[in-house]
């Protein structure tokens, strides 16, 4: 029965794969894609009917968003283990005997396993579905945690670190795509825009909670005890309450029920017959993203941009117990609360995306369609988050004075929360509308590249700021902040010419010219 059953999925991916499985972008008339290919339809290849309760796109907007919650619950679980340990590095470099450089490894190396995470977990996904992936990462990345707890040497807490952050990796590439996978075009956007508070939300967290622990004298074990009961917890939300989500796993499931109903061997989902040898799967999944990265001016300007902010939201872990610990004379667990402005101001962001920009793009697709909205109408916010962003750096540096209230350069932090989100999402929005096929490798490239960043900006900062004071370190920091707003501008001005030239975008023709982003802005 198998065998046959291989012999007719064979013959469909003589038919299928062809278009499905496209290697090299060409831009030529003659090139074949799928919108160019017919294939007429096989009885027997298991597709979702019209209402199919099976389709995630029909699951309730109770549980839709439920899910989207949970997927972002995720990510804050990733990124606050991150940060988890910076209030009690002291008591950890006490112990063991190792110095400051070595503490920011605690940070960095979990930071280091996102590099990897996204290579290796998204690829997965797609062959075993996102419910096994969460579920076999999370168990691991609790074991670690764990490991993390009680650890009885440098170098086991650094190697366990990690491990943890190679597992805690997952919901990076899978939630983001768990939210792709619920929601159609037209609401996504809505749930990735409260999604997208989780990256760096986390990260505010993590000293808050360590710094209050490590204030009440509480062995630095019990941060990663606490990372591990929050891992274990989420661990046991995606076994009891999430369903698999991927439309083609889900398929193939139903094709298996339907080979078993009727014994027809000739029943299969699209997943069992556009699969391309496994060699070519791997050489794809590790050397697009590359190839994208490094032909695409396009991409490098913006990972550039999105990597030198993604690396100093971790960068105030070394700033902020200078400044507010150091100068202020605050103890660890206040020192702690000095980076809740940075979540406070993505949740602002979250509400400024939702309410005016949206709006504003819902319109634009209504005017244009049936043509679609150009990518350059993504950026409008990033023209505006960008000297936001920059704007942090001076105000903090030039009001870290003991002498000057710490509530001034607290309430600052608000502006690198407003100026991240503003700038990540409109970016992420554009990457996905102008590389669309691609559009999941350019992101792997970017979250690479903008996670080896996050990594390495805690190992120089806190002697970058020692060494040069909080003033200069600070306003070396938003010099280069400011050489890199005009970015968004250039690509709305030089986007469409770039994207014409490109091997990895669609034709530039297919969009139609819209206002001009700097106009709708003011």
């Amino acid at each position: 029965m198998e065998r046959s059953r291989a012999a007719h999925s064979v013959g469909l991916a003589g038919r299928y794969n062809s278009a499905a499985y496209e290697e090299t972008p060409s831009k030529s008339p003659s090139s074949i894609s799928p919108a160019h290919v017919v294939v007429e339809a096989d009885p027997y290849l298991v597709e979702f009917e019209v209402g199919d309760p099976a389709n995630p796109h029909n699951w309730s907007r109770v549980k839709r968003w439920y899910l989207t919650l949970l997927g972002g619950i995720l990510v804050l679980n990733a990124t606050f283990a991150s940060s988890v340990p910076s209030g009690s590095v002291p008591q950890i470099m006490e112990e063991f005997g190792f110095g400051q450089e070595v503490g920011a490894l605690t940070i960095s190396m979990f930071v280091a396993g996102y590099v990897v995470g996204p290579i290796l977990w998204g690829p997965l996904s797609e062959e075993l579905g996102r419910r096994p992936v969460f579920i076999i990462s999370f168990t691991f990345y609790t074991g670690f945690s764990v490991g993390c707890a009680l650890s009885r040497n440098t170098a086991s807490i650094i190697i366990f670190r990690l491990l943890s952050g190679i597992f805690a990796a997952a919901p990076f590439s899978n939630s983001g795509a768990l939210v792709g996978d619920i929601w159609d075009g037209a609401t996504r956007a809505k749930g990735m825009t409260i999604f997208a508070i989780a990256p760096f939300a986390g990260p505010s967290l993590g000293p808050l909670v360590s710094g209050w622990l490590a204030y009440a004298g509480v062995s630095w074990r019990w941060t990663f005890w606490i990372a591990a009961i929050f891992a274990l917890i989420c661990l046991l939300l995606s076994v009891c309450t999430l369903p698999e989500t991927y439309a083609p796993v889900i398929l193939k499931k139903k094709a298996q029920l339907k080979l078993q109903e009727t014994g027809d061997v000739r029943y299969c989902a699209k997943l069992e017959v556009q699969k391309a040898p496994l060699q070519q799967r791997i050489g794809r999944v590790l050397g697009t993203p590359f190839k994208i990265l490094f032909q695409e001016p396009v991409l490098i300007a913006i990972t550039a941009y999105m990597s030198f902010i993604f690396g100093n939201v971790y960068l105030v872990f070394s700033s902020y117990p200078i400044v507010f610990t150091q100068g202020h004379g605050l103890n660890s667990g206040v020192s702690g609360m000095m980076y809740l402005p940075i979540p406070v101001g993505g949740i602002i962001g979250c509400v400024v995306y939702l309410t005016y920009y949206n709006p504003r793009y819902s319109r634009a697709a209504q005017e244009l369609s049936p043509a679609p909205v150009p990518p350059e109408k993504r950026l409008e916010m990033s023209l505006i988050a960008g000297p936001i962003f920059a704007a942090f750096f001076f105000i903090f540096g030039f009001t870290s004075y003991p002498s000057i209230n710490f509530w001034v350069p607290l309430v600052s932090g608000v502006l690198i929360g407003v100026g991240n989100l503003l700038i990540s999402l409109s970016f992420i929005n554009y990457i996905v509308d102008m590389y669309k096929l691609y559009a999941a490798s350019a992101l792997a490239a970017n979250t690479v590249v903008r996670s080896i960043f996050a990594a390495v900006f805690p190992l120089f900062g806190h002697q970058m700021y020692s060494s040069l004071n909080p003033r200069w370190a600070s306003l070396l920091l938003g010099c280069f902040a400011m050489l890199l707003v005009p970015i968004p501008f250039l690509l709305v001005k030089y986007g469409p010419a770039l994207r014409a030239r490109s091997r990895f975008a669609p034709e530039a023709s297919t969009y139609v010219p819209s206002v001009s982003p700097e106009k709708e802005c003011v």
